[in-house]
């Protein structure tokens, strides 16, 4: 395949253009399963044929440590493959773990698609057809702010906020006080990204042992449909970093 901006070879179609420094994927879609992942390339959206090309990756699962590696190397080597496109986003359909392990090896913004999709790809194409939503470029740290400056949860509480305040259409997260008389809970801390608004704006609520935090985050949604959309997305990523 050659660049569609320079007309230089490239070595796998879809790849970045090392000669013109140009992209040649827009976005990625990965559907995974614990043995065998396709990411299929997608040009921009006013392009006539929209897939690029589509490349698979298979595994054979092992146990225990052994496992432990493998899974890692899979990750990898589906990492490798989106970071010579260098897209724009990353759309995932699929196993959690094959997903959650490849989002700690690549820095893209990644998006959820629908579990009910019967074709990942073509439920891509429409949400990206649809997209009505400002894409907000400020680093997360930069987004957390109010009068409450004290976090639940410590370092784990920052952490949780700062996966929130990483999602491209969130504006702002803003802590609110902590509520110590809730119920105790073993299962360490927990967040959960509550339904939107008429405004599209959402609550993320944090609990630690018997505290909890709800936490208002504000989005670039207008209304409550776009923002029960991002309200997905959230709490996937929250679930894909163990906080649920």
């Amino acid at each position: 395949m050659e660049c569609r901006h320079c007309g230089s070879a490239l070595e796998k179609p879809g790849d970045f253009c090392l000669v013109c420094r140009a992209e040649n994927t827009e976005a990625i879609v990965l559907e995974a399963t614990r043995e065998r992942a396709t990411l299929t390339m997608l040009a921009g959206e006013d392009a006539d044929d929209p897939v690029i090309a589509e490349t698979t990756v298979t595994t054979t699962p092992e146990d225990g440590e052994n496992g432990v590696v493998e899974l890692r190397n899979f990750a990898g080597l589906l990492a490798d493959e989106i970071r010579r496109k260098r897209p724009e986003e990353v759309y995932a359909s699929g196993c959690r773990e094959v997903i959650r392990a490849v989002r700690r090896e690549v820095h893209y913004p990644f998006y959820r698609v629908d579990g009910d999709a019967d074709d990942p790809v073509e439920a891509t194409l429409e949400r990206r057809g649809n997209r009505a939503l400002e894409v907000v470029e400020t680093p997360p740290a930069e987004k957390i702010g109010g009068s409450h400056s004290t976090l639940i949860g410590g370092r784990t509480g920052m952490r949780a906020i700062q996966t929130v305040a990483g999602h491209p259409h969130v504006k702002k997260v803003i802590p609110g006080p902590i509520d110590a008389g809730g119920k105790g809970s073993q299962s360490g801390l927990r967040a959960k990204v509550t339904r939107a608004d008429d405004g599209g704006n959402v609550r993320m609520l944090i609990r630690d042992g018997s505290s909890v935090q709800e936490n208002r985050v504000v989005t670039t949604a207008p209304n409550r449909e776009l923002g029960e959309r991002i309200r997905d997305d959230l709490n996937d990523v929250l679930a894909d970093s163990e906080f649920q």
